[in-house]
């Protein structure tokens, strides 16, 4: 009922708006703004024919107007205005838009502020997501497959360029799946307006920052998945992008100002080397196109040292905050942007939503390139970006490599060990978002070889290590692929469409190693769930001996979970001597997995190619 009335409302101001200025407005964005933001002021675009004739005042209402900006493009108009103060519940405020000289409005408009409602859950490492590409999911609604006025309006689901006709309805008809999983959140790839010509199924070169992509449903629709999420104790991640937009986005087909985005005199792609803003041997050139080089040419670069973009972007990510209640932000190409931009837009959204989580995509080799984008300063950082987390590609290669290539000092299982003994190197290690693959990677199942037992080590590692564990949706069933080209691993899930011929939504309709492997993931999800303390808890790991590696994570409280990974072809009997410090003698335990009852002598049995999951009793 909130959203519907908050919808009803943006609806109304909407006719509002238009029925008095039908040919001289025709955006204005944000479209609305809210009572009781820390900060009282608020910048408001205008864009319509020649608006920078006019000048713009206060006709009913109170507030005040600080400063109006006309650029280059007379067919914006920036308007700066301060909140009437103490204003708790919804009010409006007149604008119009007035000629020189003339004592009438050319224009009138009404402005709304809302009342702030938001109180954002964040996450921890209790959280499981479980991440969707919405349009590969499950199709609710197929009369949203195609909408007329639309660039691209194909729809070919045997395809893996063109859209599939998933939506945000379908994933709502498949929340009860979803729950019996385990999982704890969404992230979903972009949902917003991507009116592309073609290749718009991805969400990520966005042409509307205020409006859900009609063909995955409307921002009604968001708002009921997020209060149907929030209802069941589930949370939502969002999928934001700074770095760039869609070349159709309605601004970049009508600049403000050539300063909104990045020039070249032929078309340069970005360098991809984040390692360039950190060398301290690096040239200013390879450092110039890696922040200003576009990432493709349907990808317009945005110059984010412009203060009014800037602020644009740090507003718009405001708005959708608040707007769909939204619990975290997952940023793309986080490495891209202009680093001290992105600075200031994390410092303004904790500023404003101190539990909000905010995590960065850093696809980039070595700790110490990744942990240089987290919170604090350090290295040739000379600002704190207050980002705290980043998604953990050097965890995710080691535990590639941990289950794929053969044991040395620094290789193989080797390599995981190594990997989290650089934790050190960030202020919060369990903060970081941990995956096995996703919509870029090739599907993990088959980089293991599509090998179960594997499959079971490395999701057993990912649920439970530090950090925050991601699955990529169909993960749970086998899904299988090579990332070659990427098109490949976002296939569709199996039953999300009415006419598939299978359904794995449904048990009966699972292999029995799709099953199996359901079951395992599901199991440990509950566990999760019902056993948080054990993941909010520290990790204590051991280096590894004879292709055997231990680690354990330990409540506040001192209760303790054992989990040992064996990646050779024999079983070992583990000496528990090497471990007394976790006090394991004359104690017992139990198997999470199998239910098998433990009893902690002098050795440990620890069979070949499996993990063990060993919740300790007193």
């Amino acid at each position: 009922m909130r959203a519907l009335t908050l919808s009803i409302i943006g609806i109304l101001s909407c006719i509002n708006l238009y029925s008095k200025s039908p040919k001289i407005i025709d955006k204005i964005e944000p479209p609305f703004w809210f009572c009781e933001m820390k900060n009282p002021e608020v910048q408001i675009m205008l864009h319509g024919d020649n608006l920078a004739q006019y000048d713009l005042k206060i006709i009913e209402g109170d507030g005040e107007v600080l400063k109006i900006q006309k650029l280059a493009n007379p067919n914006y108009l920036w308007v700066d205005y301060r909140v009437a103060p103490q204003q708790q519940k919804e009010y409006s405020v007149s604008f119009g838009l007035f000629t020189p000289g003339k004592k009438r409005p050319a224009a009138q408009f009404d402005y709304t502020f809302k009342e702030k409602k938001n109180a954002e859950r964040g996450l921890d490492q209790s959280d499981l997501i479980y991440l969707i590409m919405p349009d590969r999911f499950a199709n609710g609604n197929p009369s949203n497959d195609i909408v007329k006025g639309m660039n691209e309006t194909a729809l070919e689901r045997d395809s893996m360029f063109y859209r599939h006709g998933g939506d945000l309805q379908g994933i709502v008809k498949n929340l009860d799946y979803l729950e019996d999983l385990g999982v704890s959140a969404l992230w979903l790839n972009p949902v917003l307006e991507n009116n592309q010509p073609e290749e718009s199924y991805h969400g990520y070169a966005m042409t509307n920052l205020y409006e859900v992509d009609p063909r995955l449903g409307s921002n009604q629709s968001y708002l009921d998945l997020v209060d149907e999420l929030h209802e069941r104790g589930m949370k939502i991640v969002q999928d934001v992008v700074y770095n760039h937009w869609g070349l159709e986005h309605w601004m970049i087909q009508d600049l403000p100002d050539s300063s909104f985005i990045h020039h070249w005199p032929e078309f340069q792609r970005t360098n991809y080397r984040a390692t360039s803003l950190m060398d301290p041997h690096a040239s200013k050139r390879d450092q110039e196109i890696m922040t200003d080089g576009w990432f493709d040419h349907h990808m317009p670069d945005l110059n984010q040292r412009n203060p009014l973009l800037s602020k644009y972007l740090i507003q718009n990510s405001l708005w959708l905050i608040e707007y769909f209640s939204l619990d975290a932000f997952r940023i793309d190409t986080y490495a891209y942007p202009d680093q001290h931009f992105m600075a200031d837009l994390n410092h303004a959204l904790l500023q404003e939503y101190p539990d909000f989580f905010i995590f960065g995509e850093t696809w980039v080799h070595g700790s110490g390139v990744q942990n240089w984008f987290t919170e604090g300063k350090r290295g040739q950082k000379d600002h704190d970006s207050e980002l705290m987390s980043v998604t953990d590609f050097q965890l995710y290669y080691a535990i590639n490599d941990a289950l794929t290539k053969k044991d040395g000092w620094a290789e193989g299982l080797h390599r995981l060990y190594y990997t989290l003994a650089k934790d050190h190197l960030y202020p919060h290690p369990e903060n970081l978002v941990t995956f096995l693959d996703n919509h870029d990677l090739s599907r993990f199942y088959s980089m293991v070889g599509e090998d179960l037992n594997k499959f079971k080590m490395g999701t057993g590692l990912l649920l439970t290590l530090r950090g925050i564990p991601c699955l990529y949706y169909g993960s749970e069933i086998l899904m299988s692929n090579f990332a070659d080209p990427d098109g490949k691993v976002r296939e569709d899930f199996p039953g999300g469409w009415a006419q598939d011929s299978e359904n794995k939504f449904q048990p009966s309709n699972r292999t029995l190693e799709e099953q199996e492997a359901f079951t395992w993931i599901q199991t440990l999800a509950h566990f999760r769930k019902e056993n948080p303390e054990y993941f909010l808890g520290d990790l204590m790991h051991f280096v590894p001996e004879r292709e055997v590696y231990v680690y354990f994570r330990v409540s506040e409280t001192g209760k303790q979970l054992m989990i040992t990974l064996n990646t050779s072809k024999e079983d070992h009997q583990l000496s528990l001597e090497r471990f007394e410090e976790r006090q394991l003698q004359g104690k017992q335990g139990m198997d999470i997995m199998n239910k098998e009852k433990i009893i902690f002598g002098k050795q440990l049995e620890c069979p070949a190619q499996s993990i063990q999951i060993i919740q300790v009793t007193r």
